[in-house]
């Protein structure tokens, strides 16, 4: 069979398992099976499909059916220009949260932490845009962290980002003039109603803390202030009803300069906070 023609099929069977964009994963798992890239599938679209190949497709489509989200299958997500493993013990990478890292790159910084850095896709975006920086990122999950240590490794970053096991900040030493993170965050009342490819198939310790989904913000808040710099930034994805309850959560806790800024559809997606005082260290400390 050529490329064409099991695309062709590939489409209203996905549309028909309540896939959204059918056509759009249709291609992009045609071209993992194919081994290309997908911006070279149409030059490829004539040729005739290996056994292999084939089977690679069918297998795909059956996991996309199934709803397993497509960077599970392919193994990997386009984050911030970079492309990041992805694993069913790691967040999907989401476009959302580059709001936060174009942030973080606003001011300079020498050392960064990343609290529940999942697949690295912060830390390591942020070092990437800040060459002179060193950062560490912490995680429950062990599984995580050998994702994201792997991550480190293909970015050639491995001698600028460390990764440990951590409860948050408990295990977490020295001081940073940037701590960033991505939290879960949905209400545990919220969780039903996710998509079946963020609810059956994401880590549901990295989607939700139960209760009012506030849990992490609330220890980050009583913890950080002892882990930044004076001046240092603290940045945090929320979700959009989240704004007002976070920014309260750090004034209560002493930080200052807080500001909600929003995604590109212009929802509440980052809560970002200073630790009052000089900055004149820079991270050096």
């Amino acid at each position: 069979m050529r490329a064409a023609e099991a695309l062709r099929l590939a489409v209203p069977r996905l549309a028909a398992a309540g896939i959204e964009d059918a056509a759009r994963d249709g291609r992009v798992l045609l071209a993992h099976a194919l081994g290309i890239a997908p911006d070279r599938l149409t030059l490829h679209l004539p040729d005739e499909m290996s056994e292999p190949q084939a089977k690679a497709y069918e297998a795909a489509l059956d996991a996309r059916a199934a709803r397993q989200p497509v960077a599970q299958i392919t193994g990997r997500r386009l984050f911030w220009g970079q492309w990041f493993k992805v694993t069913r013990d790691t967040l999907d990478p989401r476009p959302e949260t580059e709001v936060l890292v174009a942030e973080a790159l606003r001011e300079p910084f020498l050392k960064v932490l990343d609290l529940g850095t999942g697949t690295g896709c912060i830390l390591l975006s942020c070092l990437k845009g800040m060459p002179t920086a060193r950062g560490v990122g912490v995680d429950i999950s062990e599984a995580a962290l050998d994702v994201a240590g792997g991550n480190s490794r293909d970015l050639g970053l491995g001698q600028r980002a460390r990764f440990q096991r951590s409860d948050w900040l408990r295990d977490v030493s020295g001081a940073f003039d940037l701590i960033v993170s991505n939290p879960p965050y949905i209400a545990a009342d919220e969780m039903p109603g996710l998509a079946p490819e963020v609810r059956d198939w994401e880590p549901h310790l990295a989607l939700t803390p139960g209760g009012d989904g506030l849990a992490a913000y609330r220890v980050i808040a009583k913890g950080v202030g002892a882990r930044l710099m004076p001046g240092g930034r603290l940045l945090v994805e929320i979700g959009p009803a989240q704004g007002a309850a976070v920014a309260g959560l750090f004034a209560d806790a002493g930080l200052a300069e807080i500001r909600v800024l929003p995604d590109l559809d212009g929802r509440d997606r980052v809560v970002a906070a200073v630790k009052p005082g000089a900055t004149d260290s820079c991270g050096c400390a």
